[in-house]
């Protein structure tokens, strides 16, 4: 009995261990999985390694998605061409939280519009623009470099977008190499539909909202597309390959002709997989104005068609002065196109039938293999063919439209040009220059926007100077009785070139002044350090101001032939009108340049009309000539600024308004010594003020 207890007791024991046992596998085996899922979450997972092959997923914000900034140059937000506006800048906010729209302006209603969106929508005018308001494309490409972001866009301001933008620039972005993607914006005749406040939903007309895939299939009943009409849209990766090696010339942004130089240079170099997306970017824009689904018809008047004819030659004529290639066409067929069949994307060249899948860039040659399988075939042929057969209308040439643009009429009249330049006290500042001063022209220019002095023009001496001009934007107007055998090399103070350009000087002043407007005269070798107008203002009526050539160190400034005629101002008065009448007509009969008749004319000869230091006084018209202080308006000599050290620093300590270049002879040797002391606001290279340049390098957005 009691044995038969012992076993019985030994059998209890042996039980409550098994069990042990088990509990204890059991609790092991929930650690190790809990161990093994808290493991695997500290873990990058792959999907973050295949989505961002370039960026960490913090540097993508928490979405994982690419960050996209959008940008454009949108016209005045008045009437119907700013509700088109709006309504596409708002379809764009709509497509991610990831997206920045940045809008390159000056006009204070851009800036209006911008302001109740926040962050989203910035306003940049730290760019070159036209006189007219036009942004130059080389310079919005320049300032988009100090943007940080993944994806950059390029788009027309009133082009609408859809959703399949973001699919399409998620799936370029997981390319193992840069690219340049180029897509078709597609013309539609109406577009009754609207964004809610929320920038969320699409809505009829009658306030019903609708879906993405819906709006899409009323739109593809009656679209159509070209690629000659410049609303292309543009968009490329933050890679380290740059858009084009040459220098982008001083295209104006949409005005036609960039399009085909930047996908030609792209092609060319093949830095980057250039590649069309028109068939999977949705992208409208309204054709007719009379048809807004708001009935209001468009409001472009007279005068901007004729500006636009202005900037339209303009541009016709940069293949003459930068070369052939901006006539080259681009055959858009033959572009490799990127296609959406059976649900997934695929690369195909519509003139070979070949489909192909991307591959690694660990070869020269873009594609690995092909991917025509079997069973997908008949559903990617259909697709083939329906692009194949629309291709047609795309293609266009460029040389017909600059046939029809070269015949038009580009030139303002001088009266037209003054209307549009002068401020609000009817003064302009005037500047005369040959093909030989262009670059100097150009610092000149970048010194006075870099002052936000807007009221200047240029008077072009010849046809080179007058394009040249008219292709960097500026208010240029020929002069028709300019001399037109002036040297390149040889027209410095002292030579016969030289005094038949300045006596033509006089003449352009005076019948400025008849006009009705003050001149401010200055030539293009003056550096401005100041905006001299308020001061110069504050002499009032029949008061002629000009700088002294006077070099002694003391003494009087206003001695024989001191009076230096490349910067003065002068009032549309009777009595400078008439003062100036009798200059123009002693420089017609004079052997020397014009600047001996504006002080034998004015200040007598051998300074008989002479007052005090400073002054003279024409006793016939009863004008005063002042001359400016010459610690304000320095010239070339006078106390050897041009030989110090830090040229700027000392001016700008001794509180200079401007500094002129003169007491030296010749073009390259002037040229020289304003490079060297640092007094040079333009890169020749880049075709950009330096002061643009400097600021796109040091600054960064986001």
């Amino acid at each position: 009995m009691a044995h038969g207890l012992l076993r019985l007791g030994a059998a209890d024991t042996s039980g409550e261990a098994f069990q042990v046992g088990l509990w204890s596998i059991w609790l092991s085996g929930c650690l190790l999985i809990g161990l093994s899922l808290y493991a695997t979450q500290r873990l990058p997972s792959i999907k973050d390694r295949i989505n961002v092959p370039k960026l960490d997923s913090g540097a993508l914000g928490s979405t994982g998605n690419p960050r996209i900034t959008i940008f454009s140059a949108p016209s005045p937000f008045n009437v119907s061409v700013g509700d088109r506006q709006s309504l596409a800048v708002r379809s764009w906010l709509a497509l991610s939280p990831q997206i920045t729209v940045v809008l390159f302006s000056q006009d204070p209603s851009v800036v209006s519009f911008a302001g109740p969106f926040g962050s989203r929508v910035l306003v940049e005018q730290n760019i070159d623009f036209t006189f007219l308001g036009t942004p130059f494309l080389h310079s919005m490409i320049a300032r988009s470099q100090s943007f940080t972001s993944d994806i950059f866009v390029l788009v027309h301001p009133e082009t609408i977008l859809l959703p399949d933008l973001i699919s399409t620039l998620k799936y370029a972005y997981e390319l193992d190499r840069d690219w340049l993607l180029v897509a078709s914006s597609r013309n539609i005749s109406h577009f009754p539909f609207y964004l809610d406040d929320a920038v969320k939903r699409w809505r009829r007309g009658n306030g019903k909202w609708m879906g993405t895939q819906e709006l899409q299939e009323i739109l593809s009943q009656s679209w159509q597309w070209n690629h000659c009409e410049g609303r292309m849209l543009m968009a490329w990766n933050s890679g380290d390959l740059p858009l084009h090696t040459g220098v982008l010339p001083p295209f104006l942004y949409g005005k036609g002709i960039h399009n085909n130089w930047i996908i030609n240079e792209a092609m060319s170099t093949e830095l980057r997989f250039v590649f069309d997306a028109s068939w999977t970017i949705s992208s409208f824009h309204l054709n007719d104005q009379g048809h807004w689904s708001n009935g209001t018809a468009g409001d472009f008047g007279v005068s901007d068609i004729e500006k636009r004819n202005w900037e339209y030659v303009g541009n016709s004529n940069i293949g003459a002065m930068y070369g052939s290639l901006f006539y080259r066409d681009v055959n858009y067929s033959s572009l490799v196109k990127i296609l959406k069949c059976g649900g997934r994307y695929i690369f195909s060249n519509t003139t070979d039938n070949n489909v192909y899948q991307y591959g690694s860039w660990s070869t020269p040659s873009l594609w690995k293999k092909k991917v025509l399988h079997p069973w997908r075939k008949k559903r990617i042929m259909a697709c083939l063919n329906h692009v194949k057969s629309l291709d047609r209308t795309l293609d266009c040439s460029l040389k017909n439209q600059m046939k029809l643009l070269a015949p038009l009429d580009s030139s303002f009249s001088l009266e037209s040009l003054l209307h549009l330049v002068a401020d609000k006290n009817k003064t302009v500042v005037l500047a005369v220059s040959g093909y030989s001063y262009k670059d100097m022209l150009m610092s000149w220019v970048c010194g006075l926007r870099r002052l936000l002095i807007k009221n200047f023009m240029i008077c072009a001496l010849d046809r080179e100077t007058y394009w040249f001009s008219m292709l960097q934007g500026l208010p240029v107007f020929k002069d028709p009785l300019a001399p037109t055998n002036i040297s390149y090399n040889d027209c410095h103070f002292g030579t016969e070139c030289f005094q038949r350009v300045t006596k033509m000087k006089s003449r352009m002043v005076l019948k400025i002044l008849k006009l009705g407007y003050n001149v401010l005269l200055s030539d293009v070798d003056v550096y401005w350090f100041k905006n001299p107008l308020p001061l110069l203002y504050s002499f009032g009526p029949a008061i002629f101001v000009a700088q002294s050539d006077e070099f002694k160190k003391t003494g009087p400034i206003n001695l024989p032939r001191r009076l230096n005629s490349g910067f003065y101002f002068a009032r549309s008065d009777d009595s400078t009108v008439a003062a100036m009448e009798k200059v123009v007509k002693h420089a017609a009969t004079s052997r020397l340049s014009e600047q001996p008749s504006f002080y034998d004319t004015l200040c007598g000869e051998g300074g008989s009309n002479r007052v005090g230091d400073s002054r003279c006084v024409e006793p016939e018209t009863n004008l005063t000539v002042y001359f400016l202080d010459r610690n304000l308006f320095p010239n070339g000599a006078y106390l050897d600024l041009w030989q110090k050290k830090n040229v700027k620093a000392t001016c700008v300590k001794k509180g200079c308004i401007v500094l002129h270049n003169n007491w030296i002879s010749g073009r390259s040797k002037k040229l020289e010594r304003q490079l060297l002391s640092g007094l040079w606001d333009y890169d020749s290279s880049t075709k950009m003020c330096l002061q643009s340049w400097h600021k796109f390098k040091s600054t960064s957005y986001f």
